[in-house]
């Protein structure tokens, strides 16, 4: 088929590849545009650009979709179909009509669960055992269109965001592959999404911070799905302290003061929280390099009795 490929982020690489690999001809990549990078705020290509690149597809970048021109460029490619993979911006009508078998969408979760931008963190954050990969038709609603093939893909209990990521990418290039296979065929059903629906909105820096108050299992829930990016974070006195790895070493024990370090233990430093005790055992000091609790403890003394804060300089001792 002659396809459009739509898509931003490494989620979406995997599924440009795949259908390179089944042989439709990708007439263009559009993907979002370089953006400023690191430290040294350099202009970096997203991920698609670079995949695109090397497989010598031709790549644009338009800073609007809706513009006019954009879309005549679009038309002049006469795709059979667009395929949308995390490309972070709303299509307009005027696309979505454009080609013949419209617009497909590759989307991480088994719709209509996790609507929305952060449909892989969220699940993680929320303590689901059971995710997956959903493709559907495009329509002006956000997520919301008749769906063609759904695949479940298990959320293991240490599991990180970008493990789960991984396997649904691969996941969902395959299912794409399938997808493009049943529509050229005249065989893709279109399936209303019916049920319980949720959302899954973008993650802000309120979602970062790890509130003591709550049970162990919900904040190395929370931990599990910041880690690789953008992180848990805590306040140690005035410095921000990022929790990338820990466990509930207890999930019934009521403790008066959340959030103060109990202690130490051959994996890492324990801290109470509303219900239960943390083990932290990897982590990153502001200004310092992730560690293994085990390798800062070496360096640091333990700051037993500290109360660990949402909020610099308000920890203290109880």
């Amino acid at each position: 088929m002659r396809v459009v490929f739509m898509g931003t982020p490494d989620f979406a690489v995997p599924s440009l590849k795949a259908l390179v690999e089944a042989g439709h001809d990708v007439r263009a990549v559009i993907t979002q545009p370089d953006r400023p990078k690191g430290r040294g705020k350099k202009y970096a290509p997203p991920p698609v650009k670079e995949a695109a690149q090397s497989l010598k597809l031709p790549v644009l970048q338009p800073a609007q979709v809706k513009e006019p021109e954009f879309i005549e460029q679009l038309r002049s490619y006469s795709p059979e179909v667009i395929v949308v993979v995390a490309y972070g911006r709303i299509l307009p009508p005027a696309i979505l009509s454009l080609p013949e078998h419209g617009c497909v969408n590759v989307h991480a979760s088994l719709l209509p669960k996790y609507r929305g931008a952060a449909p892989i963190h969220r699940a993680v954050i929320n303590g689901e055992k059971v995710t997956g990969i959903t493709t559907m038709f495009i329509d002006e609603g956000l997520d919301t269109g008749d769906m063609i093939l759904k695949e479940k893909v298990p959320i293991f209990g240490e599991d990180t965001v970008g493990d789960l990521h991984d396997r649904l990418s691969v996941a969902g290039a395959r299912l794409l592959v399938e997808t493009l296979d049943m529509i050229g065929r005249g065989r893709a059903p279109r399936i209303p999404q019916t049920g319980e629906s949720s959302y899954a909105p973008v993650l802000t820096g309120a979602d970062e911070l790890i509130i003591w108050d709550k049970p162990a299992q919900d904040i190395y829930n929370l931990i599990r799905g910041m880690n690789p990016w953008p992180g848990a974070r805590t306040y140690l006195g005035e410095k921000m302290l990022k929790i990338w790895r820990a466990g509930v070493l207890d999930d019934e024990q009521t403790l008066a003061c959340p959030g103060r370090v109990m202690g130490t233990v051959r994996e890492g430093v324990l801290v109470g929280t509303g219900r239960g005790l943390l083990v932290i055992t990897e982590l990153q000091m502001q200004g310092a390099k992730r560690m293994s609790a085990a390798d800062f403890l070496r360096g640091t003394p333990a700051p037993l009795g500290v109360i660990l804060s949402n909020a610099p300089g308000k920890d203290g001792m109880r």
